[in-house]
């Protein structure tokens, strides 16, 4: 595995790192201290408690009637989970309750044991799971494979949706999965209207209601699915069907507290093992989520905001979950609420998921939700008893078939691992999930014993040397084999083996390196490659774990860092330079003739520091941080010792010749562009135009910013370029700035170029106007809506300089509007029909790999394939006065050019 990893360039954060009242924790640090002690309720956490209060109430009583539990048992463990859970979690936006992962382990134990008893398993599997989350154990629990966890939580999720069924077909649910399953039949036959009309109704509401049109469905929508369709569905089975089953409350007076556990010890503690794996893994794969969640919703509003405009006030920062103090807070609420009567509680995506999405900024709009739990459980007691229990029965027989998720599925079918998913669920169906557990990763184990004994082995001849190809793993197991294929060729020969494996054993290597020694020692050659070709007995450059032909600017930092060998970082820089399809091996190096010959002595180098020693980041003192013009230095020495050998003689017959580029390319001055990349050109081939915003001001617009006009009207008149593009992208801190103008912004340079946009933001805003949008989807925000129109727009400021519309009346010209995405890599081109200024709709359509129809304007393979780059160089850039300088960067995307927001 690779020793490098990607290196953030942050000088800001570098030089003033985060105060630890921030609220930013940093890695095997304390948490900071709270300021003041106090608990602080911010209006976004009291609508998010609301909004997650809504959603977790039908969803308890749902979960209770799912596990034949007392109802207000759901209720109180709603209540814990939210304020015991949220207080002591060590996920600030996770939402705990009642677990739908333990319904139907809840369930069993109740119909065997009894309730009284079942509180007391509960008790002891939150004891448990307070003493690991104090031996730190929460990530060890993660390590299980995420097949057996899916497969799990899927067939957990088959089992409740066969329960509920019944109960939404009028019935009763049966003591298993199987037996649900076979009596589904008999259920149909007795069949009455009232319950299943009432179920098909509240699934029907939860399947609509997120997907209301117009502007009275995004009103509606604020409130949650689940509310809706169980009011909707009560209030028409309360004219409809006055005599159907509903939510009965028993008196808090007759509620049942645990008792000391009866029945076998050894079933007593699989029960407790079994609570205890299902709610752990649970909670931590809902907190795991809910910070994949959290930074999703942070970069969505600071991620993308580093480019040269004023950056808009972001949501604070929020902590990354303390796993083991969220197993250690699991317990505590498991042990509460065991005591007090309650369901297990883990927590749980959906009510996590609706939280983050609601705006909740810390753990006030947890525990809140828990007091309005509380509060609803005393006083509303009346309202809760006119719901159908259908109702709740489709609800939950709605999450139950959400739990077996269609993009978990796909994920374990890539990665080869769906034999071990299969076997999970059918094991949790079947038998149980203790049972389905153990049968997963037994099915587990034997998959990956098979892969790593299979190996195939073949030996063909090419003109009278042999080449051996082994695939798989090279194991004791293999060794048989390998000997009498490499006993079958002839003594003294040449012969290349090439192995394309990860992992050979002891045997494997002797069986080898005792061929190969007596084949060398009867006048023979052996040359031993892997699967790309490059000698294995050569130096491992990091050339080949960190900078990939396929990402050749990947890891462009490499050669900036440290501890990296001096031949190392050569290999880093040279691999990023060379075009694609045509790299060295890692002990090459470019010469003059852009052809890579071997360099003798690169075994040592490739080992050990300038110093003679090894050179780590850990080794003495830190090594100096470099500045601005030491970076520059660099860079330039980079791109003379590795680059310019390869791009001399192209550029000499630049030289020579003059520019003829095609294209003349407008982007915005965004560090993260590279536009060579993106449009897999080379030295001559576009004549790009960056500014803040890639604005095209109207001709007859004010003085001082006549550069852009030069630059097209040199384009077209003196150039004759084929074609002008505008490319936008995606958080464009240009368009930010535009959305947050207000009458009194400040008159500066940068918004005195900014009003170029206005137009942009009008066009938007008007009903005259079609709104952009991009196929396949729609646009994320209003801030990506603007970007999308901005290319439009400025298209249109385009046709109205005198040059441009000559030369499209000639039909020497053509325009395109083009969209960017950073974060997705993804390249969008807008509709011919538009971008002519002929089409009603504004489409940006998606470009994918090979696409002829896509490329043939830009005269290349793939706008989106960076494994399309031809020759590497630079392109001829007028920088207008508001663009940031655009110099050439052999250090990559990003280096020299960085602007903060």
């Amino acid at each position: 595995m690779s020793a490098c990893v990607r290196i953030r360039h942050d000088h800001t954060a570098r030089s003033s790192p985060p105060s630890r009242a921030s609220g930013i924790k940093r890695p095997h640090s304390p948490p900071p201290p709270r300021r003041g002690g106090r608990f602080r309720i911010a209006g976004a956490d009291l609508s998010a408690s609301i909004t997650v209060f809504l959603i977790a109430v039908p969803m308890s009583l749902g979960l209770a009637v799912a596990m034949d539990a007392p109802l207000e048992a759901g209720l109180i463990s709603a209540a814990v989970g939210g304020i015991v859970a949220g207080l002591l979690g060590g996920t600030p936006l996770q939402v705990s309750g009642p677990s739908a992962g333990l319904t139907v382990v809840t369930a069993e134990l109740i119909q065997i044991y009894g309730w009284r008893t079942t509180c007391a398993i509960t008790i002891g599997a939150g004891l448990l799971q307070i003493l690991l989350g104090s031996l730190r154990a929460a990530r060890g629990a993660l390590a299980v494979s995420p097949a057996i966890v899916h497969g799990t939580l899927a067939g957990i999720g088959v089992a409740i949706a066969l329960a509920q069924l019944h109960i939404v077909l009028g019935g009763s649910p049966l003591s298993s999965a199987a037996a649900n399953a076979l009596a589904l039949p008999e259920q149909l036959g007795r069949l009455s209207p009232a319950a299943p009309l009432i179920g098909a109704l509240t699934i029907a509401v939860l399947v609509v209601w997120p997907r209301l049109p117009g502007r009275i469905g995004r009103a509606v929508r604020r409130l949650p699915a689940a509310l809706a369709s169980v009011a909707i569905a009560t209030a028409v089975a309360a004219v409809a069907a006055p005599g159907i089953a509903r939510v009965d409350l028993p008196s808090w007076r007759s509620h049942a507290l645990p008792e000391p556990p009866q029945g076998p010890v050894l079933a007593l503690a699989t029960a407790v093992f079994t609570v205890l794996l299902v709610a752990s893994l649970e909670s931590l794969l809902a907190a795991v989520a809910v910070d994949k969640l959290t930074a999703g919703r942070a970069g969505g509003r600071t991620a993308d905001s580093a480019t040269t405009a004023p950056a808009i006030p972001a949501a604070p920062p929020v902590q990354r979950s303390d796993l083991d103090r969220e197993l250690r807070g699991q317990g505590i609420a498991n042990v509460v609420s065991g005591l007090l009567g309650g369901l297990p509680v883990s927590g749980g995506a959906v009510r996590s998921s609706a939280n983050v999405r609601a705006g909740a900024t810390g753990r006030a709009a947890t525990v809140l939700h828990g007091v309005w739990v509380l509060l609803a459980a005393g006083l509303l007691v009346t309202a809760l008893e006119w719901i159908p229990l259908a109702a709740l029965a489709a609800l939950v027989m709605v999450v139950g078939f959400q739990m077996v998720s269609f993009a978990h599925i796909r994920n374990v079918h890539k990665h080869r691992e769906f034999l071990v998913y299969g076997a999970t669920i059918t094991g949790v169906v079947l038998f149980g999930v203790l049972e389905g557990v153990a049968i997963g990763i037994a099915v587990a184990v034997a998959v990956a014993l098979h892969r790593l004994a299979r190996t195939r082995i073949t030996v063909t001849d090419q003109n009278g040397q042999h080449l051996v190809v082994v695939r798989g793993q090279l194991t004791f197991l293999a060794v048989p084999r390998l000997s009498r294929a490499l006993g079958q060729l002839p003594r003294g020969g040449d012969a290349v083996v090439e192995l394309d494996g990860f992992f050979m054993d002891h045997a494997a290597y002797e069986t080898i390196q005792h061929w190969s020694d007596a084949q060398t020692a009867q006048g023979g050659r052996v040359v031993f490659t892997g699967r790309s070709g490059g000698r294995i007995a050569e130096p491992a450059s990091a050339a080949h774990s960190c900078c990939r032909p396929w990402t050749p600017w990947r890891n462009h930092h490499c050669h900036d860092q440290p501890g990296r060998p001096v031949d190392a970082r050569r290999a880093a820089a040279t691999w990023a330079t060379f075009p694609s399809g045509d790299h060295p091996t890692a002990d090459q190096e470019p010469t003059g003739s852009g052809r890579a010959e071997a360099a003798p002595g690169a075994n040592a180098a490739a080992t050990a520091g300038p110093t003679g020693r090894f050179d780590t980041p850990g080794d003495g003192a830190a090594a100096p941080r470099r500045t601005g013009a030491h970076r520059l230095a660099s860079g330039l020495s980079s791109f003379q010792r590795n680059t310019a050998p390869l791009v001399r003689d192209e550029l000499a017959r630049l030289a020579r010749e003059g520019q003829r580029p095609s294209q003349l390319f407008i982007t915005c001055a965004d560090s993260r562009l590279v536009t060579s990349m993106i449009t897999a050109s080379g030295p001559g081939d576009l004549f790009t135009v960056r500014n803040v915003g890639n604005l095209v001001p109207p001709p007859g617009a004010e003085a001082g910013d006549d550069s852009v006009g030069a630059a097209i009207e040199y384009a077209v008149d003196v150039l004759k370029v084929e074609s002008i593009t505008v490319c936008g992208h995606s958080g464009c801190g240009a368009m930010q700035a535009l959305m947050s103008t207000r009458p009194d912004t400040p008159q500066t340079s940068l918004w005195r170029w900014l009003r170029h946009g206005l137009p942009s933001l009008e066009r938007m805003r008007s009903r005259n106007h079609a709104w952009a949008r991009i196929s396949g989807r729609l646009p994320a925000d209003e801030v990506e809506q603007l970007c999308l129109t901005n290319v439009v727009q400025q298209l249109d400021h385009l046709r109205a300089h005198e040059s441009v519309a000559r030369r499209l009346a000639e039909g020497a010209l053509q325009l395109h509007g083009m969209y960017f995405h950073v974060g997705e890599a993804q390249a969008y081109l807008l509709a011919e029909g538009a971008s002519a200024g002929s089409g009603i709709d504004e489409v940006f359509d998606r470009v994918g790999p090979g696409d002829p129809n896509h490329a043939r304007p830009y005269d290349i393979t793939d706008l989106s394939d960076p494994t399309s780059l031809s020759d590497p160089g630079d392109h001829a850039a007028v920088s207008a006065p508001t663009a940031a300088a655009d110099p050439a960067d052999p250090s990559g995307s990003g280096e020299l050019e960085r602007t903060s927001a």
